[in-house]
């Protein structure tokens, strides 16, 4: 009878299991990462009866969690798309927003400032409409300054966001190692710590969204996990800790790396973040974000620097020539934490030519004999042969003593937004006039007639301008004009091909042709008779001239920028394209992660998830075990009974 007893009361032990199991995994089917649970039931061997062989009841051999490691891979990289598209697209949008804005954006503003160059123009000597003009100016550089303050914004809110990242990663970190740590104490041959498991599996599961991460196995049912190529962030019970710091040539940008126990911070490059928060912030930061700075300070750089190259071209109302308009943009050049405490190197950067500038930032960096300067975006690289000396737009300037090694970041473009100012306060200044004059004597005999000329900027070489007027006369037996400034070469241009004559030689008479020195360009058209006189000479009244107005409205309309193939709209309508279109494609690419991840959950929750009418069937299942081995008990307690009884 014993034996039978002890059957019913492994059977009801196994059943109490059983229910403890089914009703463990019904209070946690909405627990998030948990695996839903079975009791593993097997039999306790048999006995030899001299008959046979007889059962002696049940046990239960494990506690088994569902888990699917394939499918559990799968959905953590599902996951880390997911978020990093959501980080990325969260960020990205708030550029669109700016950019594209009919009223705050730049597209407005820059309307505002050429139409107040064509008011000045068609009236050069009302105050009114220079003042206009001056207003406009202004709040065009107020407007790129504003959109530039705005990237800053957001730039500085993605460096904080990283930090807060970073320090999440850590604290998940340093959790998985503990907890491996616990797991592996606990762990046996026959079971393991299956809530523990959960909850580090979920906890892979949160870093996961942070930083898509590698989970490898490790001794004694530890989990190692790595990111990006191999960075380790825990290897068994031991976390490593990320930090971040500013970046070596540019503090306003946050970098991440290790740091070691001795205070030395190694920085890691920002290509080992993908997947997760982390990866799309970084993409947003080194794509998105940089190109739209960049490109906002291509305009304005572009624009001040084609603008004064005309400006300085003109006369201004007090019969002097042009000055800047804008003041000059300075480039962002950042010398490395890390040079040399012995270098004394120094480096400066002034845009000079806007339409040899790119949207790219520069590294220089001195190799122990020359500096050599590497376009970031496409890795050109200038050897520097001289200083000071232009490079793509921008020009160097090199002094103190470099030492092997030393590091600068250029950023020309970067800051031009915010730098990007009037230097001119009074209205007088602006020069909407030409600094020549041009006539035909009205006493000549033919009908040949001279352009009004204009200048170019060989006129502001020292010893060019004009400060007499030249008379040109033509011979009608030779057939050319005499009396060019002594001193200066004159060059005739027929049919796209120029010839130059030397100095006081001269000039063969070409209708049409155009004919420029020291930089003064006009032409003479028509038919002159001869001892016909033409004169070129400074503009000695000039307050109601506008020619250099005309060519500085023309600007507008003028392909100055990405080597004369775009104008200032075209080129930021380019810009709002670009993030229009990647804003656009990271809502449709999250639209499809979330799809992935819907599906990815869907197969890992088929197999680990908690399916609560099966669990409601086991539930009577095991009740009706437990019942049943009860009965079982209580047969063999009537049975035992009666055999004391009948030894009575």
């Amino acid at each position: 009878m014993s034996s039978l007893l002890s059957i019913g009361k492994s059977g009801l032990l196994a059943a109490q299991v059983g229910l403890s199991t089914t009703g463990n995994n019904i209070t946690n089917a909405n627990t998030a990462g948990y695996n839903r649970q079975v009791a593993i039931q097997g039999d306790t061997g048999t006995q030899y009866q001299g008959f046979g062989y007889v059962g002696t009841g049940t046990e239960i051999q494990a506690v088994r969690r569902y888990y699917d490691n394939f499918l559990a891979t799968s959905l953590r990289s599902a996951e880390a798309n997911q978020a990093s598209l959501d980080a990325y697209s969260g960020q990205i949008s708030q550029i669109d927003n700016l950019l594209a804005d009919p009223t705050a954006g730049l597209s407005p503003a820059l309307q505002d400032f050429f139409s107040g160059v064509q008011d000045a123009t068609a009236n050069p000597a009302s105050a009114a409409a220079r003042q206009s003009l001056l207003s406009n100016a202004q709040s065009l550089a107020s407007r790129f300054q504003d959109m530039s303050a705005k990237l800053t914004e957001i730039s500085a809110g993605v460096n904080s966001t990283i930090t807060s990242t970073v320090n999440e990663i850590n604290s998940y970190a340093t959790q998985i190692a503990a907890i491996n740590n616990t797991i592996a104490g606990l762990t046996t041959d026959q079971a393991a710590p299956n809530d523990l498991l959960d909850k580090r599996d979920q906890m892979l599961t949160e870093l996961n969204k942070l930083v898509k991460i590698n989970v490898t196995p490790g001794d004694n049912n530890m989990l190692n996990v790595q990111f990006g190529t191999g960075q380790p962030l825990v290897v068994g019970n031991q976390p490593f800790q990320l930090a971040t710091a500013s970046s070596p040539t540019d503090v306003s940008r946050v970098t991440i790396g290790y740091q070691s126990s001795n205070g030395n911070f190694s920085a890691l490059p920002d290509s080992v973040f993908t997947g997760g928060q982390m990866g799309g912030l970084m993409e947003f930061r080194n794509g998105a974000l940089d190109k739209a700075q960049n490109a906002l300070g291509q305009v304005a750089a572009s624009l001040a620097t084609a603008f004064n190259a005309q400006h300085v071209l003109g006369q201004d109302q007090n019969g002097d020539l042009g000055t800047n308009f804008f003041n000059p943009i300075q480039a962002y050049v950042g010398t490395s934490t890390r040079n040399s405490p012995a270098s004394t190197a120094e480096v400066t950067a002034v845009v000079t030519d806007g339409s040899a500038l790119t949207a790219s930032d520069y590294s220089v960096d001195y190799d122990g004999t020359n500096y050599n300067v590497t376009r970031k975006s496409d890795g050109k690289v200038t050897a520097v042969t001289g200083s000071p000396q232009e490079i793509d737009g921008v020009t160097y300037t090199f002094s103190g003593t470099p030492q092997a090694k030393d590091n600068f970041l250029v950023r020309p473009t970067y800051n031009a937004a915010t730098s990007l100012s009037v230097a001119i306060t009074d209205t007088t200044k602006i020069a909407l006039a030409a600094p020549i004059a041009t006539s035909a004597a009205t006493a000549n005999a033919g009908n040949a007639k001279i352009t009004a000329g204009s200048v170019d900027k060989n006129y502001l070489t020292a010893g060019n301008a004009l400060t007499a007027p030249s008379t040109l006369t033509f011979d009608k037996a030779s057939g050319t004009l005499s009396g060019f400034p002594a001193g200066q070469d004159v060059t005739v241009t027929v049919n796209g091909t120029p010839t130059v004559y030397p100095a006081g030689t001269p000039v063969p008479y070409t209708d049409g042709a155009s004919i420029s020195f020291g930089g003064v360009n006009f032409a003479i058209s028509g038919t002159p008779v001869d001892k016909d006189t033409f004169t070129v000479g400074p503009n000695t009244s000039g307050v109601g001239d506008s020619r250099n107005g005309a060519l500085l409205a023309g600007l507008q309309t003028k392909n100055v920028m990405n080597n004369g193939t775009a104008t200032f709209q075209t080129s930021y309508a380019q810009m709002v394209n670009f993030v229009g279109t990647k804003a656009r494609e990271a809502q449709i690419s999250s639209t499809s992660a979330d799809a992935s991840v819907k599906q990815a959950t869907a197969a890992q929750q088929s197999v680990s998830g908690v399916n609560l009418d099966e669990e409601a069937a086991n539930l009577l299942r095991y009740q009706q075990a437990y019942q049943a081995s009860g009965k079982v008990m209580q047969v063999a307690s009537q049975l035992f009974d009666t055999l004391l009884s009948i030894g009575n």
